[in-house]
């Protein structure tokens, strides 16, 4: 993987972090009940983590991967030029697209791009805005999301907001014949060595990716967990949470599964360490960085 994006491997395949925005300020509704003094009690948690009051500090961010020749862009953040209620997602003209570059993904070489669900800052970047019309970002590429997760959305009461996203990230796509749903209430291979795995609770069809390559193992979380907090406590819930006591079971699941083995999960919204191993501790889970190679 060329460029400057810092970057893990996994067996043969190289897995890279293309970052959008960071967010502070947003954790009264995103982990309500990630109080200053809940987080501080985890001395585990790096300093970047949190803001000077406190307050968690999430990143938006894609990854890429390059797995035996595929190449797979896994949630695709807020986008420029949308117009989003939340003053932080709102209008934004960043610098994504030569991230992107400097990871070494051209929009035209990329094979799949991977929704884990539809919320407004993980399809944003599915288009770009060219001659005032909303067009595929990825041009040659299969966008893939979950059969649950569309049917559940595609019969929801939208609100305003939700119906700007679906007009300007979605329905582009399906109009260009772009848009494939995928089957994933059992973990379901998409690609050699690319499985979508339900983890429900978030939304009715979120999944998280797992990426398997010469005998070693990664997770892509997508938004089962927001927060590194929520390994030491699985019961903090997202204030968006479509069904909160699943969102707890799947936390619980997962991390249980994974815990002491070497499956490097990967956060889709952790700021640093991004990437680490889940261990067991006698008061929970912690994780423990795996650096990433610069």
């Amino acid at each position: 993987m060329s460029g400057t994006s810092a970057h893990w491997t996994v067996g043969d395949a190289t897995i890279g972090r293309v970052d959008e925005v960071v967010l502070e300020g947003q954790g009264s509704w995103l982990l309500p009940d990630a109080t200053a003094e809940l987080v501080a009690g985890q001395p585990w948690l790096d300093p970047s983590a949190t803001d000077d009051g406190g307050d968690i500090r999430l990143s938006v961010h894609s990854f890429v991967v390059d797995i035996g020749g595929t190449r797979i862009v896994i949630d695709t953040g807020v986008g420029n030029g949308k117009v989003r209620d939340n003053p932080a997602w709102n209008n934004l003209d960043g610098d994504y697209l030569p991230r992107l570059g400097d990871a070494g993904f051209d929009p035209d070489s990329v094979d799949l791009v991977i929704n884990t669900h539809i919320h407004r800052d993980h399809v944003g970047w599915n288009t770009t805005l060219r001659e005032g019309v909303w067009e595929p970002t990825f041009p040659n590429a299969r966008y893939l999301v979950a059969r649950t997760e569309w049917d559940y959305w595609s019969a929801a009461a939208l609100s305003e907001d939700q119906q700007r996203m679906f007009a300007d990230s979605i329905t582009p796509i399906r109009q260009a014949g772009q848009y494939e749903l995928v089957d994933a209430q059992t973990p379901v291979e998409i690609a050699d060595g690319v499985e979508l795995i339900p983890t429900p609770g978030h939304t009715p069809g979120h999944v998280s990716v797992r990426i398997s390559s010469a005998g070693e193992t990664a997770l892509v979380t997508g938004d089962f967990l927001h927060h590194p907090v929520q390994l030491a406590h699985p019961r903090l819930c997202c204030g968006v949470d479509i069904d909160p006591a699943v969102s707890e079971r799947t936390r619980e699941t997962i991390l249980s599964t994974i815990a002491d083995t070497e499956t490097l999960l990967l956060g889709s919204h952790f700021t640093h360490p991004t990437a680490g191993r889940v261990r067991s501790t006698a008061t929970g889970f912690v994780l423990v960085s795996a650096a990433a190679i610069p």
